[in-house]
């Protein structure tokens, strides 16, 4: 399998994950526009991933109707065609409930859940023209499990998950798929960020919330690298059939077993 020519879209794609994503497609011969808040840094991933015009970076806040439908069309510009969306644009924020503020959840929400929508609908007619689309959304562990501290996280990556189903049963008769990739904790710094966080909340070290918090039920006691991660986008960008749509799969060394 290889995606020759493809076009793919990979939001949130300056850094961590979605920079993996963005490297394993043009190594597998597609152009890849790099999306991101930060568009100095979408450039310059852009320019490292491939120099020779084979990718691009486009300033994407997916929470911004505007400024997704911008990215698009900048995409379809410069290339003619969006054959791969990864919606992969993702924070996080932790608190117990009870102190969750309303503009914390909303602002989650609003990333991960609003920007796979916007994002979504904006290639989606590319793709229906073109007969041919793969839709893949960052989901987690979390979509299917929940952890302390992260309800409104919990909540939109459960949700990915039903919009990946009806984007799979929309997009059938024109040859689009959708599916959700559900890593366990990979060391982004997203993961870097809430060690110290959830020590604070929890009362514990550090080193006690790697060890019995994120990797206590792995089968090994190992984070799940990016590399681990942009196999399964590489693979569910070039399945060649609708076998394989409406789906979600754990990447997570045995964290979550289904």
């Amino acid at each position: 399998m290889d995606l020759n020519d493809q076009v793919a879209i990979v939001t949130g794609a300056a850094s961590g994950i979605g920079k993996a994503i963005a490297t394993r497609y043009i190594k597998a011969g597609a152009r890849v526009v790099i999306a991101d808040l930060n568009p100095d840094a979408a450039n310059a991933t852009a320019r490292e991933i491939d120099p020779t015009g084979r990718s691009m970076g486009v300033a994407m806040d997916v929470t911004d109707e505007a400024a997704v439908s911008a990215g698009i069309a900048a995409t379809v510009a410069k290339y003619g065609r969006i054959d791969i969306l990864v919606s992969n644009a993702g924070i996080q924020i932790v608190h117990p409930l009870e102190e969750f503020t309303y503009a914390d959840w909303k602002k989650l929400m609003a990333i991960h859940v609003d920007g796979a929508f916007l994002t979504t609908r904006a290639c989606l007619p590319h793709m229906y023209r073109a007969g041919r689309g793969s839709v893949i959304y960052m989901g987690s562990v979390h979509s299917k499990e929940a952890s302390v501290l992260k309800a409104p996280y919990v909540t939109a990556k459960h949700g990915l998950i039903g919009l990946a189903k009806v984007v799979a049963k929309e997009g059938a008769s024109h040859g689009v798929r959708a599916n959700v990739i559900c890593p366990g904790f990979v060391r982004t710094p997203l993961v870097e960020k809430q060690i110290p966080e959830q020590a604070k909340a929890l009362g514990i070290s550090e080193a006690d919330v790697i060890k019995k918090v994120m990797l206590k039920e792995t089968v090994d006691g190992e984070f799940t690298t990016v590399e681990d991660v942009a196999e399964v986008a590489f693979m569910f960008a070039a399945f060649p059939s609708n076998a394989l749509t409406g789906q979600s799969l754990v990447v997570s060394h045995g964290w979550f077993m289904q």
